[in-house]
């Protein structure tokens, strides 16, 4: 056999493998992972915690709903993984005139932790910021409907298992209602509708 054929074979066996990239991780690295869906779901709630604590003053919030699903392989059959999303809802009013201070920080806070800004969408009305870390868990922060704030995280494919609640507490009572639940609590300089100082370093 030539060593192109042989190459040739090489490449077939990694597409319907799935090494080429790694079916869990989602790394190229050909390497596979003991963690399964439910310690990958509390990697994401530290994640989403440790972002939360970066910004000062502190932001008041609830969780949103929590997803898993299936993860596929290149024939589009269960791979015996899949992946979660957490979402969190900032309950904190976030004035038109803050929201660049918040996306900014949380963006910096993102950098500073050796994350990766993959995307950001620049609108007046609903940006957002888009990240990973470097195992692959992309994060997300977007403004939504009347200025509220979310964030989401989503983990890469994992070992199939049972995914709990997140057993974070949030800040603020649970509201009644569908979700999302309006934002609703003010805050003395998120919610300020003054225009920030240019030189001011503050929540920063």
């Amino acid at each position: 056999m030539t060593n192109l054929r042989i190459a040739f074979v090489a490449i077939l066996l990694s597409l319907a493998t799935g090494c080429g990239a790694n079916s869990v991780t989602g790394h190229p690295e050909g390497k596979t992972s003991d963690m399964d869906m439910r310690q990958a779901a509390e990697k994401a709630d530290m994640i989403m915690q440790r972002t939360l604590s970066g910004v000062k003053p502190e932001l008041r919030w609830n969780h949103g709903p929590s997803n898993d699903k299936v993860c596929t392989d290149v024939k589009n059959d269960s791979s015996g993984t899949g992946s979660v999303k957490r979402r969190i809802a900032v309950m904190t009013v976030v004035s038109r005139e803050r929201r660049g201070n918040l996306l900014g920080v949380v963006e910096r806070d993102w950098t500073a932790r050796g994350y990766r800004i993959t995307g950001v969408r620049a609108s007046g009305e609903v940006p957002a910021i888009y990240a990973a870390t470097p195992d692959d868990f992309r994060m997300r922060v977007a403004v939504g409907g009347e200025g509220q704030f979310f964030f989401s995280i989503t983990t890469p494919c994992f070992t199939e298992s049972a995914v709990p609640d997140p057993a974070t507490e949030p800040n603020t009572p649970q509201r009644a209602g569908d979700y999302p639940q309006p934002a609703d609590v003010h805050d003395d300089f998120w919610s300020s509708e003054a225009p920030l100082p240019t030189s001011s370093s503050s929540a920063s």
